[in-house]
């Protein structure tokens, strides 16, 4: 980062918070960072996991970067019965959530998980943890999100397809599940994660 020795910089670790930290040896391929002080604790996001179906490789980033700058704290692709993306590299998308963090100030980076089928994940849901699905079906009717439903929860987006009857029928039957709708026009995936997140942070999470 072409820094001397004596030099000063902000870094974090996803788990202790922001420190100030001097550079204590500067070399051309290695340096040393010596934490000083801490500037801020961790920031916390709410308990809240974003589940999408990939999509393509711009636009997965893009769902990646701006769940980490608004407040996921797991992110986790799906494999979908309608999801055109069958891979994903974790690896690059875990980059993206880090550096997602590093240009909004966060102190803390989500993870990101491996490439699951939708109906694995559903199997193994746990009991405690609320779902919003957000079915393309409901466009135009009203949001069903109240601000008392706080606690554990998980977004969960469909893919560029939607959702399949099969996945919709199961969803609903869900205990804890909640389908919304996002407005009047039915939402690219993308956008569909944002406007959902949004939705879901000015009514449950820490926007309010």
């Amino acid at each position: 980062m072409r820094l001397a020795e004596g030099a000063e910089i902000l870094v974090f670790d996803g788990k202790s918070g922001e420190w100030r930290a001097e550079v204590t040896q500067a070399g051309k391929k290695s340096g040393t960072l010596t934490c000083r002080e801490m500037t801020r604790p961790l920031q916390m996001p709410p308990d809240l996991w974003l589940l999408f179906a990939p999509i393509k490789k711009a636009r997965t980033d893009f769902i990646v970067e701006k769940a980490a700058e608004m407040g996921a704290a797991r992110i986790c692709p799906v494999q979908t019965d309608f999801t055109n993306s069958e891979r994903i590299r974790r690896d690059r998308l875990q980059a993206h959530a880090v550096e997602a963090a590093e240009q909004c100030g966060g102190t803390f980076v989500p993870e990101v998980r491996d490439l699951q089928k939708l109906d694995k994940v559903l199997s193994g849901w746990p009991a405690d943890r609320r779902l919003m699905f957000c079915d393309e079906a409901l466009v135009g009717a009203r949001a069903a999100l109240e601000s008392s439903e706080s606690g554990k929860w998980a977004i969960l987006i469909g893919p560029e397809g939607g959702f399949s009857e099969q996945e919709r029928a199961r969803l609903r039957d869900m205990p804890g599940t909640v389908a919304v709708s996002l407005g009047p026009r039915i939402l690219r995936a993308d956008t569909a994660a944002v406007a959902a997140m949004t939705l879901w942070q000015s009514t449950l999470g820490d926007w309010q």
